[in-house]
């Protein structure tokens, strides 16, 4: 068998949900090469058809799918066994699971989590929301936010409110000086620190300089002063009371989860 794993993805929608759950199983296997194949909005016969054809050449393919069409699926899934290629359906078994268990028939309709409804347009307005008070502009509007990320500079801040947006939450990004409706009030709305080990900001700040081709501010890459910066966020967040994460070896997607964890408890106690 070749020593690279040839993964054919095969989805009847966007194929989010696929991309992600392959990422999980390809994090639990290291020192295994992959050449990943795509193949979204497959809801015909005939296109499956034509892609096992060609995943039928690869004696190491392997194919993940999400269809929730049942008798293309079943198509699918017998093509596999026809051709001896293993096939994986991601949602099949968990969506039949959940009709037993709540005694009723999944539409079986491609997309469906994408449809245009009330939750889909409070994304969107979360996320135009997001990004008009990127770095603390229009402070006016604290009130209105559902977090408030607080950190020094290249805290992963803004992309972590981008990833939140996403999920609906208006997210408020501040990094200067803390308005004094928010000293007054520290729990009008809920507030994260990030914060980072030194060493680590040092790296990606000149990173960040380099990637500007900025030499002038000697400053912004200085150990002691990021240490100053960093000490003087913490004593802000434990003056305050504000619930603080360490990002340093924390993925944008892993720091959004405790943040949400955060906002659920606060809102429970509020």
């Amino acid at each position: 068998m070749s020593n690279t794993y040839q993964i054919y993805l095969i989805s009847d929608s966007t194929g989010e949900t696929l991309d992600r759950v392959f990422l999980a199983i390809k994090a639990q296997f290291k020192n295994i090469e992959y050449d990943v194949k795509s193949y979204f909005f497959t809801r015909t016969e005939n296109q499956v058809s034509k892609i096992m054809e060609e995943a039928k050449k690869n004696d190491s393919a392997i194919i993940l799918y999400t269809i929730v069409d049942t008798s293309l699926a079943k198509f699918l899934a017998n093509k596999g066994d026809e051709k001896k290629i293993p096939c994986f359906s991601v949602l099949g078994n968990l969506i039949m699971n959940f009709s037993k268990l709540l005694n009723q028939k999944a539409s079986h309709v491609p997309s469906g989590q994408h449809a245009l409804n009330e939750e889909y347009y409070e994304r969107i307005e979360a996320i135009q929301f997001t990004m008009a008070h990127d770095d603390g502009n229009l402070v006016e509007d604290i009130d209105k936010a559902d977090l408030i990320l607080l950190g020094v500079s290249r805290t992963s801040k803004t992309p972590t409110a981008i990833y939140l947006a996403n999920k609906g939450y208006k997210t408020l990004i501040n990094e200067q000086s803390i308005p004094e409706s928010l000293k007054t009030n520290p729990k009008l709305s809920c507030v994260v620190g990030l914060t980072t080990e030194p060493q680590r900001l040092v790296d990606i700040r000149k990173n960040r300089m380099n990637a500007l081709k900025e030499k002038e501010n000697t400053n912004y890459t200085n150990i002691s002063k990021i240490e100053k910066e960093i000490s003087d966020a913490k004593k802000t967040f434990i003056k305050y009371k504000w619930p603080t994460i360490d990002v340093t070896r924390k993925s944008v997607e892993e720091t959004a989860a405790s943040i949400i964890k955060i906002y659920e408890i606060n809102k429970n106690n509020g």
